[in-house]
């Protein structure tokens, strides 16, 4: 059921002065010194950057994207407050369910296009109309649109959870809903399935992290506190030191210093683009091509949505308030996630030690995360990294349809 309450749609719209003031700060950007780093060993080089910069201003286009952003019905409303923009693409079915996905970081609301007609509309996809879902796609706020976020400075993924089910429920008027999400948005749909769970079909995410990550003393530790001992295999030690690598420097900088950062990345297009890029190619499964993974449209589309709104800075708020302000349950039932949970993992993060998708399924439906959630349908894939719905779509979409079949009213 939806509310009889007409939403106005709210297309996309950036004014041509943010982007000439774009195009000037890009002209006048200033590299720093970068001898011996074409391998990407000590961060984005800046060779690339400079490229990929000089093609942001002189070769991009702003509004070929946004004309396929617009593509899509937009809506601005305010829920509880807080400002919220959402894309919404209406299922074709029998019965679609409404589901929202939720992205994380440096993930923009777009990272979803490639599963959103295909969700909405498995039919024209060879899929089965059954399947059906009424896709809803929000930019967590503060991340893009509709603009910088202001008046919410304790965001955070617990907080976000109860903003989206009031937009499901009360602003959109649906009694029943599904959720999915990555990153970010997988820990706020594990809350939507807490402390909501009689209020959901289900939910399914990529990775399984429990909702008390970030609580404690030490949570920009990637490794949890595990040290490195003499006795481990050399395999592990060399892997756990590579997720490390992946993660340190940003769970580090975002959870304790990220508004010291934000000052340059909010001043300067190219140190922004460095930072996103340093993510985009450290955590996708690219074989050491980024450009495989993303287009250059692709990395720049994401980074405009960024650099337009101001978002940086709140962004990366989401992980010091995940601490400041902990997380704390709802209720005292197991499994903590009660809705019930399909999992998508991918072979590019798996843990020190697991080497084929059976082992990776297996470690986690014997592991202690499995104990959080009410697991229904767990799934591994070679191919992927941390963006999975870009990646690996036909993957994502299939495991999520998987979770939902038989669970429909």
């Amino acid at each position: 059921m939806i509310t009889q309450r007409a939403l106005e749609p709210t297309p996309i719209q950036v004014s041509e002065e943010v982007l000439e003031d774009l195009n000037v700060r890009l002209t006048r950007t200033r590299p720093p010194w970068d001898e011996g780093n074409e391998d990407w060993g000590y961060g984005v080089p800046a060779s690339y950057l400079r490229e990929l910069a000089g093609y942001w201003r002189d070769g991009y286009d702003w509004r070929k994207a946004e004309a396929a952003i617009n593509a899509y019905e937009h809506y601005q409303v305010s829920v509880a407050g807080v400002p919220v923009h959402f894309l919404r693409k209406p299922g074709r079915g029998p019965r679609p369910i409404p589901l929202i996905l939720t992205h994380g970081w440096p993930w923009t609301f777009w990272h979803w296009s490639k599963v959103i007609d295909p969700l909405a509309d498995p039919g024209a996809f060879g899929g089965d109309p059954a399947d059906a879902f009424d896709v809803i796609v929000p930019s967590l706020p503060g991340f893009g649109f509709p603009g910088p976020l202001t008046g919410f400075p304790d965001v955070n993924f617990w907080k976000v959870a109860d903003l989206w089910h009031t937009l499901m429920t009360e602003t959109l008027g649906y009694e029943k809903y599904a959720a999915g999400g990555c990153d970010i948005g997988g820990i706020v749909s594990s809350q939507l399935g807490h402390k909501y769970a009689d209020e959901l079909y289900g939910i399914h995410i990529g990775s399984g992290l429990p909702l008390d990550f970030f609580t404690g003393p030490r949570a920009w530790d990637f490794a949890r506190n595990r040290p490195l001992t003499d006795d481990q295999p050399a395999e592990v030690r060399a892997r756990t030191m590579e997720l490390d690598r992946r993660s340190a420097s940003h769970l580090a900088v975002h959870l304790l210093d990220g508004a010291t950062l934000a000052h340059g990345l909010s001043d300067s297009p190219a140190g922004l683009l460095a930072w996103l890029l340093e993510r985009w190619n450290a955590w996708s499964d690219n074989g050491g091509d980024l450009e495989s993974v993303f287009t250059r449209d692709d990395l720049l589309t994401h980074a405009t949505i960024y650099w337009v709104n101001n978002s940086i800075a709140t962004s990366m708020c989401y992980y010091a308030n995940a601490n400041r302000y902990p997380w704390t349950p709802a209720h005292d039932r197991t499994p903590v996630v009660q809705a019930p949970v399909g999992l998508t993992f991918v072979a590019y993060e798996n843990p020190p030690g697991i080497h084929t998708t059976e082992e990776r399924v297996r470690a986690f439906t014997t592991g202690p995360q499995a104990e959080w959630f009410n697991h229904v349908n767990v799934n591994a894939h070679e191919h992927g990294g941390h963006f999975i719905p870009w990646e690996n779509p036909d993957a994502w979409v299939g495991d999520l349809r998987r979770t939902f079949r038989g669970r429909r009213p």
